[in-house]
């Protein structure tokens, strides 16, 4: 049960999730698998006939969904399917994926690459191993107290009170360390907690409620557990009892694929390939982003915001319009207030000159004050209620007028939504922030018969594949600011944390919400830097700047104006010389961007992605590695004080260049221009020269910056393709090995005390 505090008047989200149903005292227990037989072996796995504790009979299945992935089925009929597959499908089962089965007995064995499932058919158990013969995890068969009161669901299903909900239980080990179900702002391990699938208008990013929820978690024994449902489920996460991780699913089947290790980068790339793998972002996109804020803006104020970033030297690509480019009450129809904005085409033409896109803010509810409501209304465009009158829904919570929210399984609805898109990218907007899509109310009705519980969750993923469909068609590219997202929503490119605070505790809460999401398989993640509700102090502002500048993107953003030149001096030359850094190393983060479209590595990960080994690299969740040779350490508290755990390895520190060995912590005591930040020894970076914008061709020069002139290969990406790099140390003399299209016009030595550089440096190419 989601957290809310006694005492205050507690809001009503217009889409709060419906309870679960719990059974009275004395009722008869869960419908759990006891016993199966064996129907048919394929070259995908075997399909079973199951027995629960009650009598029935079930369908169940272990098949191979991809290499080194094992799906596990069970439902009333072989062919059930999750209801959310009415709207959209979650999940890509490889059809060429093979198992090897053997069976002996009442013992089964299905294999796919590196994973095993040993079945025992009577009595039913399951168990997961990797292929040295080492548990990753087992079926838990049940707990019950002294009393003989059931305290956990096994695997089965069960109804209650006219709902059926399918359930399954997993054994946890004494120190497995448990990560990812999307975007959470709690502590970065997930053991203890409770967690439901369900988006919520969030009010903040320090709470349980969560804008995206992903049905992904990752353990540190070695292996991902992936549910495919959008349904609210839920994820005991050892709360119930610390021995086991419990899936309650609401839905028509059971349906889990176990993906095998051995660390959170494996599990990861099988996870994308399953779904979809990320969307790389335009080069650009890796700039910064100004907004206008949550104010009244004007035509003249966005001219004379984009004149003084220039003036000023701020580094900055895009600026973003929030609400009032819109009349206000009319929220979101798309049409420009031409009070406010009379010549929006002149405009946008002026900032392309200037070298910006621009980023309009949107959202899927359109309210009843809006000329275009009775349109809809009068087409069917929006979702009902059982009744079929429109479902008039107070999103915002009372500050603004009620909305009807646009139903996306109606085609026609999706291509009007999509032909008001159209005008505003020809006219020359580059990009959308698609906001909310949190607000399908549980009772509502969809065109394609779904009910808001079946929707809520898969609609955020129709709403914002008709703005990137609709952007791609018109601009090239499909990159959306999205708040809300679901299971596949890498597909979206770029996506941030929502209305935090203007706190150092909601900044660390944040930043914790940006390791889980990268988790999950999100690696384009951003947050509003400053925070977004309140007005944050210089101190604040200057250390949320610097967090931003090296977060996969960044946005400035906020109730009021986030423009650097707005704060103290000094806090304005912090986020200034932040980004100015970012964007000299823009031929470093793009690469590594490229990585994680391929891979779905996250681009700012935590540390036990690349160190899954080491059992404090789970622990540390306030801190993260920025591709694959940055380690960043935001300061979370006014005192410039904090410490820093080291995974292995050694780490140089980038202000000072003295070497750190790892799996230690240090105490850093950072001043305000600067931050904890570290460089893998032997690293290569490539930089560029310092630059205000990103061009949209391949950089035009490179400097490749040896951190202790070691021996290293790397891979540079850009637009136009990889460029192998390989340094070589003999003796006295470094060789560099170009091999690619990259201009790569130099190498940097960086000293790095205790080690002796170089004293020749040859460039090959």
């Amino acid at each position: 049960m989601l957290y809310r505090p006694p005492m205050v008047p507690h809001e009503r989200f217009v889409a709060d999730p419906p309870a679960l149903p719990v059974p009275r005292p004395g009722d008869a227990g869960p419908a759990a698998v006891t016993r199966a037989d064996l129907v048919e072996v394929t070259d995908r796995g075997i399909e079973l006939k199951a027995a629960t504790a009650t009598g029935e009979t079930l369908t169940a299945s272990i098949t191979a969904s991809a290499a080194g992935v094992l799906r596990v089925r069970l439902g009333a009929r072989p062919d059930a399917t999750t209801r959310a597959a009415r709207a959209i499908t979650l999940v890509h089962p490889d059809p060429d994926a093979t198992a090897q089965v053997t069976v002996a007995d009442d013992h089964v064995v299905v294999a796919s690459g590196p994973l095993r499932a040993h079945l025992s058919l009577d009595p039913w158990h399951l168990r997961f191993l990797d292929d040295s013969g080492r548990l990753l995890t087992e079926q838990d068969r049940g707990h019950v107290d002294i009393s003989g009161r059931c305290r956990t669901l096994p695997f089965g299903r069960s109804t209650v009170e006219g709902t059926t909900a399918y359930h399954e239980s997993l054994a946890l080990a004494a120190d497995e360390r448990l990560g990812g179900l999307g975007e959470r702002f709690t502590p970065f391990d997930l053991r203890g907690r409770r967690v439901r699938m369900w988006n919520f208008d969030a009010f903040g990013a320090e709470s349980d409620r969560a804008y995206k929820n992903v049905p992904l978690y990752v353990s540190s024994r070695g292996y991902g557990l992936l549910l495919d449902t959008g349904s609210p489920a839920e994820f005991d996460m050892g709360q119930s009892t610390h021995s086991c991780v419990q899936l309650v699913v609401p839905d028509d089947v059971l349906d889990y694929h176990v993906i095998a290790g051995p660390g959170p980068r494996e599990v990861l790339d099988r996870f994308t390939t399953l779904t979809c793998r990320p969307s790389l972002p335009p080069k650009w996109a890796l700039g910064a982003w100004i907004s206008s804020g949550f104010i009244h803006d004007t035509q003249q104020r966005v001219m004379e915001r984009a004149r003084t970033i220039r003036e000023r030297g701020i580094p900055c690509d895009v600026l973003h319009l929030d609400c009032y480019w819109q009349a206000e009450g009319h929220w979101s129809d798309l049409d420009w207030d031409r009070e406010a904005f009379p010549d929006p085409e002149q405009m946008l033409a002026d900032l392309a000159e200037l070298g910006f896109r621009v980023c309009l803010w949107i959202n899927p509810y359109i309210s009843h004050l809006s000329p275009h409501y009775t349109h809809a209304v009068e087409r069917g465009y929006f979702l009902r209620r059982s009744s079929g009158e429109v479902y008039l829904a107070d999103a915002w919570h009372g500050s603004h007028p009620p909305v009807g929210i646009v139903d996306f399984t109606n085609p026609e609805a999706a291509e009007w939504y999509a032909s008001r898109l159209r005008p505003l990218l020809q006219q020359g907007v580059a990009v959308f922030k698609t906001d909310f899509g949190e607000g399908v109310p549980a009772d509502a009705v969809a065109a394609n018969g779904m009910t808001g519980t079946e929707l809520h969750n898969v609609y955020t993923l129709l709403f914002n594949d008709v703005v990137a469909e609709t952007t791609r068609e018109v601009r090239g590219h499909d990159l959306v600011w999205a708040r809300s997202s679901y299971l596949g929503g890498q597909r979206h490119s770029a996506q941030w944390s929502g209305d935090s605070q203007c706190s150092f505790p909601a900044m660390a809460a944040t930043l914790r919400g940006g390791l889980s999401h990268g988790l999950s398989g999100v690696p384009f993640w951003s947050h509003d830097a400053g925070g977004f509700n309140g007005t944050p102090d210089t101190v604040l502002y200057a250390r949320w700047a610097q967090f931003g500048a090296f977060s996969p993107l960044v946005r400035f953003h906020g109730t009021t104006t986030r423009e650097p030149w707005r704060f103290a001096p000094e806090a304005e030359e912090a986020a200034r010389q932040a980004l100015l850094l970012r964007y000299r190393l823009m031929p470093y983060l793009y690469s590594a961007a490229a990585v994680s479209a391929r891979t779905g590595t996250p681009l700012m990960r935590a540390l036990c992605v690349d160190h899954p080994d080491d059992p404090l690299s789970w622990q540390a969740e306030l801190e993260y590695l920025l591709g694959p040779d940055l380690l960043v350490a935001p300061v979370c508290g006014p005192e410039g004080v904090r410490d820093v755990y080291l995974p292995p390895g050694r780490w140089v520190d980038y202000w000072s260049g003295r070497v750190h060995d790892g799996g230690r912590s240090v105490r850093l005591h950072s001043p305000l221009d600067r931050f904890p930040l570290f460089v893998r020894l032997g690293a290569l970076i490539p930089v560029a020269e310092a630059a205000t914008t990103v061009a949209d061709g391949p950089f035009s020069s490179i400097t490749l910056v040896s951190w202790g002139g070691q021996g290293r290969r790397t891979v540079l990406t850009d637009v136009d393709g990889d460029t192998v790099v390989t340094a070589v140390r003999e003796g006295d003399t470094l060789r560099v090995t170009v091999d690619g299209p990259a201009p790569v016009t130099g190498v940097e030595i960086v000293p790095v005390h205790g080690l002796t550089p170089p004293e020749h440096v040859e460039l090959h190419r």
